[in-house]
């Protein structure tokens, strides 16, 4: 637990900054904040908290009378504050990290650089068929530590893990932890695959023999992770043996070696693609770790629904379907959504460029779409790099109501249009949730008459 009385200064005031700020202020401890944004919203904000703030901005004086510092997610880890606070000794956390030093429960934790959200959605289903009392929380958009006093001892909380959090846990156990997959990704925050890779590796290096981590053996990071932990592992994976875990077995997802091993048919996992039926056996694995029956955990993953902003049906207009997948933020993700269909694809992309080379992914559009709509900062070079690549049906878009108007030309019937941008979305909206919100909106009020 944290001590009671700690003078905190908060670094970013959104969702986890807001939950800290509660959480030092309900143990008797005082609050200030920091942020660069300055709105009237976050003012006002701020003022019925009754909570001190600094707005547009911040320095080394607003360490003066601070004995703890909480760094939302969004900020660097080795921001230049943030280092002289530590040169000072001033003892540096954050939400998540304050969330695991507190809780009571049992922590599930699922990471990887894609499949994330749909994986912890799916978990905390399959663990909830099981008659287990489930919080589901983290990087999914939900902060855990305004609600940790509603958590006890045999309760179990489900979070979506991001490298920028796991980076901020000082000890970050967890009694089942799920590494789904490791591609480079968010190399302009940690300049390096390796520790990239590094962080990712903390969701199992820090278990006990008695926990589980569930590791996607197809993934040549994630198997190697076997010899990081000393947790019991269970593997799951489509296309390599499988000697303790969940693999499929004639259109079946079975659990090698055991008495009952088939949990469902392929068939009838209710959501697109191979990456999806991957996140399926990461939560069976999870499901198995728990003690859940095979059954209730089938049934869980039948009445799943796709999570928001996931490969998620917007609507059929003029015989062509409408997907968004805003969430794909990366090339990695994209990938997957491109491999989940066999329609024709008119493919929506571009955005805010987090030091990838683009040329790949190029290579990987022009061979598999038959149309591109680009955006954003990136959307001039990667119109130019497909081009090159060989696809004659490109088109730049001036903004998100052009880009929708332009799919919409290029479609025929029987083809798929495909919101997945391959890059974050900072350059024209707040964050993939309001890009993938306003597409949805836009498809709509330009199609939907």
């Amino acid at each position: 637990m944290i001590d009671t009385g700690r003078h905190a200064l908060v670094i970013g005031y959104g969702r986890s900054g807001r939950a800290a700020a509660s959480f030092i202020l309900r143990r008797g401890g005082t609050v200030r904040v920091v942020d660069r944004a300055d709105t009237p919203e976050l003012r006002a904000e701020l003022e019925q908290a009754g909570i001190a703030a600094r707005l547009g901005g911040y320095g080394t004086k607003d360490l003066n009378g601070t004995d703890l510092v909480v760094v939302s997610p969004g900020v660097p880890w080795d921001e230049p504050l943030v280092e002289t606070a530590r040169q000072r000794g001033i003892e540096v956390t954050s939400e998540i990290d304050l969330f695991f030093r507190a809780c009571p429960a049992r922590i599930a934790g699922i990471t990887g650089t894609n499949g994330k959200t749909t994986t912890t959605a799916l978990t905390a289903e399959v663990l909830r068929a099981g008659g287990l009392q489930v919080m589901r929380g983290g990087n999914i958009g939900e902060p855990v530590l305004d609600r940790i006093d509603q958590l006890h001892a045999d309760d179990w909380v489900v979070l979506e893990l991001s490298s920028f959090q796991l980076e901020s846990i000082e000890h970050p156990r967890l009694r089942i932890g799920l590494i789904l997959n490791v591609t480079p990704d968010h190399l302009d925050r940690h300049k390096s695959f390796e520790r990239y890779l590094e962080l990712k590796t903390r969701a199992v290096a820090f278990m006990e023999p008695d926990d589980h981590a569930v590791l996607n053996v197809d993934d040549p990071a994630c198997a190697a992770m076997r010899s990081e932990t000393r947790g019991h592992v269970i593997e799951f994976g489509l296309h390599q043996p499988i000697s303790s875990g969940v693999t499929v077995t004639d259109g079946w997802i079975t659990i090698a070696n055991a008495a009952h091993p088939r949990v469902m048919r392929t068939a009838d996992v209710p959501l697109p693609g191979e990456h999806n039926l991957s996140n399926v056996m990461a939560a069976v694995g999870a499901g198995l770790a728990a003690g859940v029956d095979a059954r209730e955990m089938a049934d869980a993953v039948r009445r799943f629904k796709a999570v928001e902003h996931r490969l998620e049906p917007v609507g059929t207009f003029n015989g062509a379907r409408w997907y968004n997948d805003s969430k794909a933020t990366n090339p990695d993700s994209t990938y997957k959504a491109l491999a989940a269909f066999r329609e024709p694809i008119i493919l929506i992309a571009g955005g805010r460029n987090k030091g990838i080379d683009l040329e790949p992914l190029a290579q990987a559009i022009a061979r598999r779409v038959t149309g591109l709509v680009t955006m954003g900062e990136t959307g001039d070079e990667l119109a130019r790099r497909v081009r090159d690549a060989g696809l004659d049906r490109v088109e730049r878009a001036a903004d998100l109501s052009d880009a929708v108007r332009k799919a919409a030309a290029l479609a025929r019937p029987g083809s798929v249009v495909l919101l997945s941008p391959a890059f974050t979305s900072y350059d024209m909206f707040s964050d993939y949730e309001d890009r993938g919100r306003r597409f949805k909106a836009t498809v709509l009020a330009e199609l939907g008459q």
